[in-house]
């Protein structure tokens, strides 16, 4: 039985070949999709990016 459809946005992306390889690589130890690896480093990077953005915007109004 196929799988359902996901409910998301494509991206076509071009990336360097050996961040490709790492990923592949990485993928297949960990047992997951690219898709999925791909998705959790974004999160990842961008939770860290909008709390520091917070944290520079507290930071701005205190001074």
């Amino acid at each position: 039985m196929a799988r359902p459809k996901k409910n998301g946005t494509y991206l076509n992306v071009c990336i360097e070949t050996p961040i490709y390889e790492r990923l592949e690589a990485m993928c297949e130890d960990a047992g997951q999709s690219k898709t999925v690896a791909v998705e959790r480093a974004l999160t990842l990077y961008l939770d860290e990016y909008e709390e520091d953005q917070r944290k520079l915007k507290e930071l701005k109004k205190e001074v």
